[in-house]
């Protein structure tokens, strides 16, 4: 295996590259303090993270050694040149920047300009990304320009570098995320696929045995029916519908999970390393909230949770601009901690008991700001009220509160709901209100949007 590499590496290219920078280096003939400011800026890079430190670095190093004042900047992603780092403190870094433009070194008085070349995220080159600036008090020779442009290319060099790390970096905690919502979001939902299998095999058997007898009674009767055969009859029919609901439950289940598929695995996403929104008009009550709600409506009957529908959103049509299936995981997420944490409390002065969830909306004006109105949805849950140490952190990834008992979780879905809605442009909270717990989202009302 040894072998087979060192056959695989060029050698002869090798040493020739060495060679010609061995020649160079001997012609640059750069000065003792000038040798020192490339040690020490190699040096220094290699040991700090961060891209704050970076950028110090880059322009406190001439300094030490030269009379000069150094000035780094670079494009952001509006493609306009900014100041983020100087050595002259004093100074404010609101300073206007040099000529958008600069693709070449050039001199403005004593300033030098030193463009500075660093790689786009497919790897290209990209003339102009940043500017190194150095200022002297007096003219810059030929050799310190040389000098200068030199070390500004290992500027960039090693800028290119860090910016890559911390993208990969950026990268990958957004694709750990994303593999959270994929556990939370689609294979913990669809192992409820297996239990609808596990009864619709049992029926199906069920199914086969009435057939069987069916067939044995006529084949040892010769009758076509009495009372016994109806019974049986009645009990395949019986079981005809019970399969036909079973199978529109799994329908909407897979509708639901494909709609999350769909929404969580965009290619968008891993090329952009963000969730990228697919956004469209559409009803929130009938395309969101009801298809939701649908699915989820067994089971908060088996566990004897009433669901109230709020009377002034039954024919109600708000188009909103948003995207339909992140939206819908964020319905699903709230109906599925209702499951798990809806308790009944004691109202009407303790005579009787109500154990609920509830679901509207609300108009909110000037909540962006005056003018940008919004949408606030709100679910409500009955149940004792969040401790108000939890209330504070319960949007934060990972966090789980006092009351989560021996419900299964992983701190997720809060955090994943804040996301969504905030890269809508929205806010996300919580309130502890009478007899329970409501969770809200406020989604702004564009210029576009009609009144409602």
């Amino acid at each position: 295996m040894a072998e087979q590499s060192k056959k695989s590496v060029p050698f002869d290219v090798m040493h020739q590259r060495i060679k010609r920078k061995r020649e160079d280096y001997n012609r640059y003939k750069f000065t003792a303090d000038q040798d020192n400011i490339l040690k020490t800026f190699f040096d220094l890079h290699q040991e700090l993270d961060s891209l704050e430190e970076f950028y110090a670095i880059a322009v406190l190093i001439l300094p030490h050694y030269m009379d000069v004042i150094c000035r780094l900047y670079l494009k952001g992603d509006d493609g306009v040149l900014r100041l983020v780092q100087a050595s002259d403190m004093e100074e404010p870094l609101a300073d206007p920047a040099p000529g958008q433009d600069v693709a070449m070194l050039s001199h403005q008085g004593n300033s030098l300009l030193l463009p500075l070349s660093l790689g786009t995220p497919a790897g290209k080159r990209q003339a102009g990304s940043g500017v190194f600036e150095v200022v002297s008090p007096r003219s810059i020779s030929e050799q310190v320009a040389f000098f200068l442009e030199k070390f500004s290319n290992r500027i960039a060099v090693a800028l290119v570098g860090k910016l890559a790390a911390h993208q990969n970096i950026k990268h990958i905690d957004f694709v750990r995320n994303l593999v959270m919502d994929i556990e939370h979001n689609i294979i913990i939902p669809n192992m409820y696929f297996q239990h609808l299998f596990n009864k619709l095999r049992q029926k199906i058997a069920e199914m086969n045995d009435l057939e069987q007898q069916i067939r044995a009674m006529k084949a040892a009767m010769g009758m076509t029916g009495n009372d016994s055969c109806q019974k049986i009859l009645d009990k395949v029919g019986s079981l005809h519908n019970a399969l036909g609901d079973y199978h529109q439950e799994i329908e909407k289940h897979h509708k639901s999970s494909s709609l999350f598929i769909e929404s969580l695995f965009r290619r968008e996403h891993f090329t952009r390393g963000e969730l990228v929104l697919r956004t469209r008009k559409c009803s929130v009550v009938s395309e969101i909230i009801a298809p939701q709600l649908e699915h989820f409506e067994k089971r908060f009957v088996n566990q004897d949770v009433v669901i109230e529908h709020p009377v002034d959103m039954q024919d109600e049509h708000f188009p909103l601009q948003v995207d339909v299936g992140l939206l819908a995981q964020v319905y699903a997420n709230l109906f599925s901690n209702a499951l798990k944490y809806t308790e009944a409390v004691v109202v009407d002065g303790g005579r009787y008991q109500r154990k609920a969830l509830a679901y509207g909306r609300e108009f909110v004006k000037n909540c962006f700001g005056p003018g940008v109105d919004a949408v606030k949805f709100n679910v409500f849950t009955t149940g004792h009220h969040i401790a108000a140490a939890d209330a504070d952190h319960i949007f934060t990834e990972g966090y789980r509160g006092n009351n989560v008992g021996g419900q299964i979780g992983h701190g997720h879905g809060l955090s994943f709901i804040k996301q969504i809605i905030e890269i809508h442009g929205g806010r996300v909270g919580y309130e502890p209100v009478l007899h329970g717990n409501n969770f809200w989202f406020c989604l702004p009302l564009s210029s576009a949007e009609p009144d409602v």
